[in-house]
């Protein structure tokens, strides 16, 4: 059995690129993946309704410190899946959770959605579902 599974983290615009959440829904798409041989599509998604999109003003210099943060967090799966021998396809973007993350879940053909960050709205939880075999939220867990 063979798994595509979209792991979602989302910016902080704060100085840890790590958190306890991230690091708990990385390790569950790493370990889901080495059991199904499955590969780990990862977003990291700057979240335009909240930060903007960038432009000449001191919100881009926000903006440019969360891209910072999302590129290092991906280089961080990507090296931890190297390790336990998964593929990892890592993928930067701005835009709307509500929009960007069933897109591309529906891009990837995702059986799996695992989100790293804080809770989804039940909008996205909802549209997510239904392109997903499982979604994972800290706290939600649902499936087809």
């Amino acid at each position: 059995m063979t798994e595509t599974i979209m792991l979602s983290l989302e910016g902080s615009g704060g100085s840890g690129a790590r958190t306890e959440r991230g690091d708990r829904a990385t390790e569950h798409a790493l370990d889901r993946a080495q059991r199904a041989n499955g590969t780990v599509y990862v977003l990291f998604l700057v979240d335009t309704s909240r930060y903007g999109e960038p432009a000449l003003s001191s919100g881009e210099l926000l903006v440019d410190d969360i891209e910072d943060e999302g590129r290092s967090r991906l280089a961080d799966v990507a090296k931890r899946g190297r390790r336990r021998g998964v593929s990892v396809t890592t993928r930067c973007r701005h835009g709307r959770p509500a929009e960007e993350l069933p897109t591309y879940a529906v891009q990837i053909d995702a059986d799996t959605v695992v989100h790293g960050g804080r809770r989804l709205p039940g909008r996205v939880r909802t549209e997510l579902g239904g392109v997903a075999g499982t979604v994972v939220s800290p706290g939600v867990l649902a499936g087809r």
